[in-house]
């Protein structure tokens, strides 16, 4: 590599890095800034609220079982859409991301208009003596529907990049389908799909809108913040919220690990 070579590429790295720290500075930056202005008093108190506490790890388990349980229709119709054409395919599509794209506050509000007890699932489980709205299946629907496309479109794209022929081959050699997919392609596109479930747990875990909708009531921790800042103010909504990014932080850092180096 000649001189001028080498200058023009530490030039394009320190552009780049530059542009690069100033984006993770303007993540970095407020929550620093929350580790100043959070008194450690009134952190402890934090942590030994009960109500804090059982806010997070209903949050957390919610997001967690709807991920799982979710998880077992969004990777069929993922590896659908990436090894079929069918007419429509494109409507699908469209179809998945839209969550994405739709104020969540309307999102609550579609929800809401199948589970609450006027709606047919929701009148069906109201005469079991069963409540979809302020009820954690309730939120676990509001995460799921705002989530989903994450985990869809991660395990799509994971299943898409894997060579075909590996599982033409397994099929001539008289492979049903089925392990055909649970010996190959579930194996192979294993990192995108856990990349797509941490995403999916990750947004389910900060969703607001469509869950203080649906269930106000158990609070989940960001209804909690919410509720905290307005009846309160900011210096006793801000220890709960930094406690929030601190345990999700630890969590997805674990996630990312197991995920392999792909995800560190």
């Amino acid at each position: 590599m000649t001189t001028s070579d080498y200058s023009r590429k530490r030039a394009f790295t320190l552009v780049f890095t530059f542009l690069a720290g100033l984006l993770i500075l303007f993540i970095v930056a407020p929550i620093g800034g929350m580790f100043l202005h959070t008194q450690w008093p009134q952190m402890a108190s934090t942590l030994a609220d009960g109500e804090v506490t059982g806010s997070i790890i209903l949050t957390l388990m919610i997001a967690m079982m709807t991920t799982l349980i979710v998880g077992i229709f969004a990777i069929p119709l993922a590896y659908l859409l990436a090894r079929h054409h069918f007419y429509g395919k494109i409507l699908v599509n469209a179809i998945i991301d839209l969550p994405i794209v739709i104020p969540h506050a309307a999102a609550g509000i579609a929800l809401l208009s199948i589970l609450s007890k006027q709606s047919l699932l929701g009148g069906v489980a109201e005469s079991l003596g069963f409540h979809f709205v302020g009820h954690p299946v309730g939120i676990g629907f509001a995460m799921a529907f705002v989530s989903v496309p994450f985990l869809v479109n991660a395990a799509r794209d994971g299943f898409a990049s894997l060579p075909l022929q590996y599982e033409q081959a397994a099929v001539s050699l008289g492979a049903s389908r089925w392990r055909v997919f649970y010996t190959i392609a579930l194996p192979l596109a294993r990192r995108s799909i856990l990349s797509g479930m941490v995403m999916m747990f990750a947004r389910g875990i900060s969703e607001f809108g469509a869950v203080v909708i649906i269930a106000y009531y158990p609070m989940v921790s960001s209804v909690l913040i919410f509720e905290r800042f307005g009846a309160y103010g900011l210096n006793y909504a801000r220890p709960i919220a930094l406690l929030v990014i601190l345990v999700s932080l630890v969590i997805f850092i674990l996630l990312r690990s197991i995920g392999g180096r792909r995800y560190v």
